[in-house]
Protein backbone atom coordinates (compact mmCIF):
# COMPACT_ATOMS: atom_id res chain seq x y z
CA UNK A 1 0.00 0.00 0.00
CA UNK A 2 1.46 3.38 -1.06
CA UNK A 3 2.05 6.07 0.97
CA UNK A 4 1.79 4.26 4.58
CA UNK A 5 1.08 6.25 8.10
CA UNK A 6 3.57 6.82 10.60
CA UNK A 7 3.32 4.20 13.21
CA UNK A 8 3.27 6.39 15.72
CA UNK A 9 0.03 8.73 14.24
CA UNK A 10 -1.86 5.38 13.62
CA UNK A 11 -1.08 3.94 17.02
CA UNK A 12 -2.45 7.90 17.89
CA UNK A 13 -5.87 7.29 16.03
CA UNK A 14 -5.82 3.61 17.20
CA UNK A 15 -6.56 5.14 21.18
CA UNK A 16 -8.99 8.01 19.62
CA UNK A 17 -10.61 5.26 17.74
CA UNK A 18 -11.11 2.89 21.09
CA UNK A 19 -11.79 5.79 23.55
CA UNK A 20 -14.69 7.34 21.24
CA UNK A 21 -15.97 3.60 21.11
CA UNK A 22 -15.81 3.76 25.19
CA UNK A 23 -17.83 6.68 25.22
CA UNK A 24 -20.60 5.77 22.95
CA UNK A 25 -21.55 3.60 25.68
CA UNK A 26 -20.78 5.90 28.48
CA UNK A 27 -23.81 8.21 26.83
CA UNK A 28 -26.26 5.30 26.00
CA UNK A 29 -25.81 5.73 22.24
CA UNK A 30 -24.73 1.60 22.74
CA UNK A 31 -25.06 -1.35 24.18
CA UNK A 32 -23.09 -4.65 24.25
CA UNK A 33 -21.49 -4.88 20.84
CA UNK A 34 -23.95 -2.89 18.93
CA UNK A 35 -22.59 -0.19 17.05
CA UNK A 36 -19.55 0.39 15.63
CA UNK A 37 -17.01 2.98 14.79
CA UNK A 38 -14.10 4.39 12.26
CA UNK A 39 -11.28 6.27 10.96
CA UNK A 40 -9.66 7.62 8.01
CA UNK A 41 -5.65 7.21 7.70
CA UNK A 42 -4.62 10.38 6.74
CA UNK A 43 -1.69 9.60 5.13
CA UNK A 44 -2.72 6.67 3.28
CA UNK A 45 -4.86 6.73 0.10
CA UNK A 46 -8.49 4.68 1.15
CA UNK A 47 -7.53 3.02 3.97
CA UNK A 48 -9.49 3.33 7.81
CA UNK A 49 -9.46 1.98 11.18
CA UNK A 50 -12.83 0.38 12.44
CA UNK A 51 -13.78 -1.34 15.56
CA UNK A 52 -13.57 -5.21 15.92
CA UNK A 53 -16.68 -7.42 15.05
CA UNK A 54 -18.69 -8.50 18.10
CA UNK A 55 -16.24 -6.90 20.61
CA UNK A 56 -17.63 -5.14 23.87
CA UNK A 57 -15.96 -1.75 24.24
CA UNK A 58 -14.53 -3.04 27.73
CA UNK A 59 -12.86 -5.38 26.13
CA UNK A 60 -11.33 -3.36 22.87
CA UNK A 61 -7.99 -2.13 22.56
CA UNK A 62 -6.34 0.02 20.87
CA UNK A 63 -4.61 -2.99 18.62
CA UNK A 64 -7.90 -4.96 18.23
CA UNK A 65 -8.66 -2.27 15.64
CA UNK A 66 -8.46 -3.19 12.10
CA UNK A 67 -6.81 -1.67 9.29
CA UNK A 68 -8.89 -2.16 5.89
CA UNK A 69 -7.97 -0.62 2.33
CA UNK A 70 -11.74 -0.04 0.68
CA UNK A 71 -10.78 -2.62 -1.51
CA UNK A 72 -12.11 -5.09 1.54
CA UNK A 73 -9.21 -7.12 2.28
CA UNK A 74 -7.87 -6.45 6.26
CA UNK A 75 -5.01 -6.95 8.54
CA UNK A 76 -4.12 -8.75 11.44
CA UNK A 77 -6.34 -11.73 13.42
CA UNK A 78 -9.15 -9.44 14.23
CA UNK A 79 -12.09 -9.27 11.98
CA UNK A 80 -13.46 -5.82 11.67
CA UNK A 81 -17.03 -4.88 11.89
CA UNK A 82 -19.86 -6.52 9.85
CA UNK A 83 -20.33 -3.30 8.83
CA UNK A 84 -16.85 -2.14 7.30
CA UNK A 85 -18.79 -1.75 3.72
CA UNK A 86 -21.10 1.11 5.38
CA UNK A 87 -18.29 2.88 6.57
CA UNK A 88 -16.02 2.09 3.57
CA UNK A 89 -18.37 3.89 1.29
CA UNK A 90 -19.20 6.82 3.67
CA UNK A 91 -15.67 7.84 3.60
CA UNK A 92 -15.36 7.12 0.40
CA UNK A 93 -18.04 9.22 -1.17
CA UNK A 94 -17.44 11.92 2.10
CA UNK A 95 -14.02 12.86 1.61
CA UNK A 96 -14.71 15.90 3.74
CA UNK A 97 -15.59 13.40 6.49
CA UNK A 98 -12.79 11.59 8.33
CA UNK A 99 -14.74 9.54 11.09
CA UNK A 100 -18.00 7.76 10.59
CA UNK A 101 -19.94 6.64 14.02
CA UNK A 102 -22.51 3.82 13.58
CA UNK A 103 -25.15 3.46 16.60
CA UNK A 104 -28.35 1.85 17.88
CA UNK A 105 -28.86 4.85 20.33
CA UNK A 106 -32.65 4.63 21.25
CA UNK A 107 -34.43 7.35 20.12
CA UNK A 108 -33.21 7.39 16.57
CA UNK A 109 -33.53 3.73 16.39
CA UNK A 110 -37.57 3.87 17.82
CA UNK A 111 -37.49 6.83 14.44
CA UNK A 112 -35.61 4.49 12.33
CA UNK A 113 -38.35 2.12 13.38
CA UNK A 114 -40.89 3.91 12.37
CA UNK A 115 -39.76 4.89 8.61
CA UNK A 116 -39.63 8.48 10.16
CA UNK A 117 -37.52 11.19 8.49
CA UNK A 118 -36.85 14.03 11.06
CA UNK A 119 -38.11 17.02 10.18
CA UNK A 120 -37.23 20.66 10.45
CA UNK A 121 -38.92 21.03 14.02
CA UNK A 122 -35.97 22.23 15.78
CA UNK A 123 -33.54 24.47 14.05
CA UNK A 124 -30.45 22.22 15.60
CA UNK A 125 -31.95 20.01 12.72
CA UNK A 126 -29.41 21.95 10.79
CA UNK A 127 -25.96 20.00 12.12
CA UNK A 128 -27.17 16.99 10.15
CA UNK A 129 -26.30 18.88 6.85
CA UNK A 130 -29.50 20.07 5.59
CA UNK A 131 -33.23 20.72 6.60
CA UNK A 132 -34.15 16.91 7.59
CA UNK A 133 -32.52 13.77 8.85
CA UNK A 134 -33.21 11.03 6.64
CA UNK A 135 -34.44 7.66 6.89
CA UNK A 136 -32.81 5.11 4.74
CA UNK A 137 -34.97 2.09 3.65
CA UNK A 138 -34.22 -1.31 5.35
CA UNK A 139 -31.88 -3.68 4.11
CA UNK A 140 -29.96 -6.73 5.94
CA UNK A 141 -26.99 -5.24 8.15
CA UNK A 142 -23.70 -5.79 6.23
CA UNK A 143 -25.20 -5.85 3.15
CA UNK A 144 -24.15 -3.57 0.03
CA UNK A 145 -27.85 -3.04 -0.24
CA UNK A 146 -27.80 -1.53 2.96
CA UNK A 147 -24.70 1.01 2.07
CA UNK A 148 -25.98 1.59 -1.23
CA UNK A 149 -29.24 3.32 0.95
CA UNK A 150 -27.41 4.27 3.17
CA UNK A 151 -25.28 6.49 0.52
CA UNK A 152 -28.39 7.97 -0.71
CA UNK A 153 -29.30 9.20 2.54
CA UNK A 154 -26.30 10.64 3.14
CA UNK A 155 -26.19 13.01 0.28
CA UNK A 156 -25.27 16.17 1.68
CA UNK A 157 -25.89 15.27 5.00
CA UNK A 158 -23.57 14.30 8.12
CA UNK A 159 -26.12 11.86 9.56
CA UNK A 160 -29.14 9.87 8.80
CA UNK A 161 -30.91 6.99 9.88
CA UNK A 162 -31.25 3.31 9.14
CA UNK A 163 -34.60 1.68 8.47
CA UNK A 164 -34.76 -0.95 11.66
CA UNK A 165 -31.65 -0.35 12.73
CA UNK A 166 -30.17 2.45 14.48
CA UNK A 167 -28.30 5.97 13.08
CA UNK A 168 -24.94 6.93 11.29
CA UNK A 169 -23.17 10.17 11.45
CA UNK A 170 -20.15 11.88 10.51
CA UNK A 171 -17.02 14.64 11.04
CA UNK A 172 -14.55 15.83 10.36
CA UNK A 173 -12.34 13.94 13.34
CA UNK A 174 -14.09 11.29 15.78
CA UNK A 175 -14.79 14.16 18.59
CA UNK A 176 -16.64 16.02 15.89
CA UNK A 177 -18.72 12.91 14.77
CA UNK A 178 -19.15 11.91 18.21
CA UNK A 179 -20.38 15.51 18.82
CA UNK A 180 -23.20 14.55 15.80
CA UNK A 181 -24.45 11.75 16.71
CA UNK A 182 -25.19 12.39 20.74
CA UNK A 183 -26.90 15.42 19.02
CA UNK A 184 -28.89 13.22 16.39
CA UNK A 185 -30.10 11.01 19.40
CA UNK A 186 -31.48 14.14 21.67
CA UNK A 187 -33.65 15.36 18.55
CA UNK A 188 -34.76 12.28 17.75
CA UNK A 189 -35.74 12.36 21.62
CA UNK A 190 -36.97 15.80 21.31
CA UNK A 191 -39.38 14.87 18.42
CA UNK A 192 -40.51 11.62 20.22
CA UNK A 193 -41.76 13.87 22.94
CA UNK A 194 -43.71 16.29 20.67
CA UNK A 195 -45.20 13.26 18.92
CA UNK A 196 -47.01 12.27 22.27
CA UNK A 197 -48.54 15.55 21.85
CA UNK A 198 -49.09 16.20 18.27
CA UNK A 199 -47.25 16.88 15.31
CA UNK A 200 -45.18 20.05 15.38
CA UNK A 201 -45.20 22.73 13.15
CA UNK A 202 -41.95 23.21 11.25
CA UNK A 203 -39.77 25.81 10.28
CA UNK A 204 -39.70 27.46 6.62
CA UNK A 205 -37.11 27.12 4.36
CA UNK A 206 -36.09 30.05 4.19
CA UNK A 207 -35.82 29.86 8.17
CA UNK A 208 -33.73 26.90 7.77
CA UNK A 209 -31.55 28.66 5.30
CA UNK A 210 -30.79 31.62 8.07
CA UNK A 211 -29.97 28.82 9.91
CA UNK A 212 -27.21 27.72 7.60
CA UNK A 213 -25.77 31.39 7.27
CA UNK A 214 -25.90 31.91 11.19
CA UNK A 215 -23.76 28.21 12.02
CA UNK A 216 -21.22 29.69 8.86
CA UNK A 217 -19.56 31.33 12.33
CA UNK A 218 -20.69 29.38 14.89
CA UNK A 219 -18.89 26.68 16.34
CA UNK A 220 -18.00 23.51 14.40
CA UNK A 221 -21.66 22.91 12.58
CA UNK A 222 -20.52 24.14 9.60
CA UNK A 223 -22.92 22.27 6.67
CA UNK A 224 -20.89 18.95 4.67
Amino acid sequence: MSGETPASDENTLREALLLTVRQLARNGLNRGTTGNASIRLPEEKEAFLITPSGMPPEEMSATAMVKMPFSGEYEGTARPSTEWRLHRDILRHHPDAAAVIHVHSPFATTMACLHRDIPAFHYMIAVAGGDSIRCAPYALFGTQALSDFAAKAMQNRRACLLAHHGMIATGRDLRHALSVAIEVEALCEQYWRILQIEEPRLLSEEQMQDVFSQFKNYGQWQSP
